[in-house]
C-alpha cells in the first residue's frame, strides 16, 4: 500500500470501530482509536499471516496483549477477510464470540488475552519456541501503557532478553491515560525506554499514529541483533476524533447518536496528503 492508502485505511478503521461500538453500547473507545494504526501497518505492511496461512507453523503471530481494545482487532481481522464483517454486528450481544476481549472463538485470534501483563509472556514462549524449532517467523505484541505495573511483564522482559529473542517485538500504546487517570499518576513506569535497556532490550520511539514511521521502525528489525525488540509507540488516545483526543471520560464511553455524527464527520473531512 501507498502511504496515502495506508491513511485512508486508518480512517476507514476508526468509522467501522465506533461503529460496532456504537451498535454493542459497549467497548473501549479511545484506546481502541489509539492503537488502530499499529495494528493496520502490522497486518497490512509488516506481518506473513492472513485466513489463508493461518494454520501455517512458519506464520508470524501477533497477541494482543491490551485485549480490551478488542474492537481495534476485530475491524481488521474482518477487513482481512478472517470472517464476515456483518458479524460484528453481534458484538457483545447474547451468545456472540464477539465479545469484550480477544478469544480464540474467532477466527484470527492467536490467544485468549485481556488479564494484563499476560501477553508479553505468552509472546516470549512462542518466540522461544520459534527459536527452538528454527523457524523464521515473527512475533509481535502490543501492550498498554497502564498494564505495565504488571510484575509478570517484566519476568518475560528478562526472560526475553537471556534467550536473545531478536524475533520478538514488543509494542507499548503509550497514550499516557488509563481508566482512572493518567499512567504517571497511577503508577508510574517511565523512562520506559532505560528500563526495558538495562533489561537488555533494544528499543526505538515512533509516533505511533504515524503509519510511515511505523512502517519504517518495524521494518528495521531486529533493532540490534541477539536483544529483543520494544517499540514505544506515542499515541494519542481518541485519536482522530477530536473531543475523544487525550480524554480519560472516553477510555470506555460510547457515543450517543449526536457524538457518533459528529465523530464520523470530522473522520470523513480528515485531509490525509
Amino acid at each position: 500500500m501507498t502511504e496515502k492508502e495506508l491513511k485512508e485505511k486508518s480512517v476507514t478503521y476508526r468509522k467501522k470501530i465506533l461503529k460496532y461500538i456504537v451498535g454493542a453500547k459497549a467497548g473501549h473507545t479511545g484506546g481502541s482509536l489509539s492503537c488502530i494504526d499499529v495494528l493496520n501497518v502490522l497486518y497490512n505492511e509488516v506481518m506473513n499471516v492472513g485466513p489463508e496461512n493461518f494454520t501455517s507453523p512458519d506464520r508470524d503471530r501477533y497477541i494482543q496483549s491490551k485485549g480490551h481494545c478488542v474492537e481495534a482487532l476485530f475491524v481488521v481481522l474482518a477487513d482481512k477477510g478472517f470472517f464476515p464483517e456483518d458479524d460484528l454486528n453481534t458484538l457483545c450481544k447474547y451468545k456472540s464470540h464477539y465479545i469484550g476481549h480477544p478469544t480464540k472463538k474467532v477466527h484470527g485470534v492467536e490467544q485468549n488475552t485481556g488479564a494484563l501483563g499476560h501477553g508479553l509472556p505468552i509472546a516470549v514462549g512462542t518466540a522461544i519456541a520459534a527459536k527452538l524449532d528454527k523457524k523464521d517467523f515473527k512475533v509481535y505484541t502490543l501492550m498498554g501503557d497502564g498494564e505495565l505495573p504488571e510484575g509478570s511483564n517484566w519476568e518475560a522482559a528478562l526472560t526475553a532478553s537471556h534467550y536473545k529473542l531478536d524475533n520478538l517485538c514488543a509494542i507499548v500504546d503509550k497514550n499516557t491515560l488509563q481508566i482512572t487517570g493518567p499512567t504517571a499518576d497511577v503508577c508510574n513506569t517511565d523512562p520506559l525506554d532505560e528500563k526495558f535497556e538495562s533489561f537488555g532490550w533494544a528499543v526505538k520511539h515512533v509516533d505511533g499514529n504515524d503509519v510511515k514511521a511505523l512502517k519504517e521502525v518495524f521494518e528495521s528489525m531486529p533493532f540490534e541483533p541477539g536483544k529483543p525488540n520494544l517499540v514505544i509507540a506515542h499515541t494519542i488516545k481518541g485519536k482522530g476524533v477530536s473531543f475523544m483526543e487525550n480524554s480519560v471520560k472516553w477510555h470506555h464511553g460510547v457515543p450517543d447518536k449526536e457524538q457518533y455524527e459528529t465523530a464520523i464527520n470530522e473522520l470523513d473531512n480528515l485531509v490525509l496528503n
